[in-house]
């Protein structure tokens, strides 16, 4: 049986005796008040469903979790699997297209919606953001800065693998983010413990590099292959997870511009349409290709209050076929992720402080409505703006601090 939230707020409701499958050839572009459909329903589909209803849209969201962030807004929710048939009709049947906000929506499911309705970005694209083989793979074909990798898809690969690729760090191929699903490796026996641990699931070997820093860039694409790119964030991490986002980044004008050309030649590759985020490494002072996210990225949540047009509206833009709005940016920002830890002191729960940030007058709080807070789990963040880049960077260091974030 599936379950479903329903959202009792005046939209239309699909009636058992709904029409036939719309034509994926839908003319564009969909205009509002039409309704879209978001797969996935976390912090970036939320941002997506208000963006959209800012534009005059109504959204769909379907997600297994029945208190989804998005699903909260949405008109409906379909609280089902990924692979439920009946609900994916329901969608096609309802929806003038479809995006996601997260990459490891089965491709099957995409390539279904596909047939009916447009979806954006499409199967292929993500399959290549999916899998980090075939993102390596991709880099390498299409002559993109990366480093050293091999597959692991056995013991043998890592007894036979380069010895220039250790000290490595061991990633399975599939499923991991925020800095789960890998291990580094120092030597071979360690990446024998580590391929055990990850129960044999099929891997990669990457080449540890030198980091001076990271950064970021997240851009739109849209069916005329016309590119909007968002100004450089630079990114640093606790625990494998995006802890402080500075925009724009402090490096080179040469550097930034450069992270600009290569995620627009990811994105011409691809054959992309929508938001990307593209991540790189700069080790030794040279640029190198992390991975792909096809969707908005958290390093972009700084867009939403420092620039012209979010990349939660230009991912509505590309997806309805409108114009991309402006990228560019009115103020210096940073980000500040907000993790579940905060709401824990010792054994004891509390809601934090919310007034230490709220009494800060260029300060954007936004907390994501998520159902419990468990430690490493995104509940929200917080962007500072102003127009002196090293003001909002001490700004946001010192509520940063001021709200309990340590660092170890």
């Amino acid at each position: 049986m599936r379950s479903e939230v329903l959202k009792n707020n005046g939209s239309a409701v699909r009636s058992e005796e709904a029409s036939p499958h719309p034509s994926p050839l839908t003319p564009h572009p969909v205009l509002p008040p039409a309704t879209l459909g978001m797969l996935g329903g976390g912090q970036l589909g939320r941002f997506f469903v208000s963006a959209a209803h800012e534009l005059g849209y109504k959204v769909w969201v379907l997600d297994p979790d029945p208190h989804s962030p998005a699903g909260q807004l949405a008109e409906r929710h379909l609280a089902v699997p990924y692979d439920d048939y009946a609900a994916l009709d329901e969608m096609a049947a309802e929806c003038a297209a479809v995006t996601t906000e997260f990459e490891n929506v089965p491709a099957g499911t995409l390539d279904y919606l596909a047939k009916f309705i447009p979806v954006r970005p499409g199967a292929a694209a993500v399959a290549v953001c999916q899998n980090r083989i075939a993102e390596k793979t991709f880099l390498k074909d299409n002559g993109l800065p990366h480093g050293a990798f091999a597959p692991i898809h056995s013991e043998d690969d890592i007894k036979n693998a380069n010895a220039g690729l250790f000290p490595g760090i061991l990633k399975v191929a599939r499923f991991g983010y925020d800095g789960k699903g890998q291990a580094v490796v120092n030597d071979r026996d360690a990446a024998l413990a580590a391929f055990h641990a990850f129960k044999g699931e099929t891997c990669i070997l990457e080449q540890k590099l030198t980091l001076d820093y990271e950064v970021s860039i997240v851009l739109a694409r849209d069916e005329n292959g016309i590119v909007r790119c968002f100004p450089t964030a630079e990114n640093s991490h606790r625990k494998g997870i995006l802890d402080v986002s500075i925009a724009p980044a402090r490096g080179a004008a040469c550097l930034r511009d450069s992270a600009a050309e290569y995620a627009e030649r990811i994105a011409e590759k691809l054959g992309y349409i929508g938001t990307l985020g593209v991540e790189f490494f700069v080790s030794r002072g040279e640029l190198v290709v992390n991975e792909m996210a096809p969707r908005p990225h958290n390093s972009g949540h700084y867009t939403l209050d420092a620039c012209v047009t979010s990349q939660y509206e230009q991912q509505v833009r590309a997806l309805c076929g409108l114009p991309l709005g402006e990228a560019c940016a009115h103020s210096a920002a940073v980000m500040v992720n907000l993790l579940g830890d905060l709401w824990y002191d010792g054994e004891s729960y509390r809601e934090p402080d919310w007034a230490v940030l709220t009494a800060i007058p260029n300060l954007k709080l936004h907390l994501y409505g998520k159902h419990h807070a468990r430690p490493g789990r995104k509940m929200g963040h917080f962007t500072v703006i102003g127009d002196d880049a090293e003001a909002v960077l001490k700004t946001a260091m010192d509520a940063r601090r001021a709200i309990g974030i340590r660092d170890e």
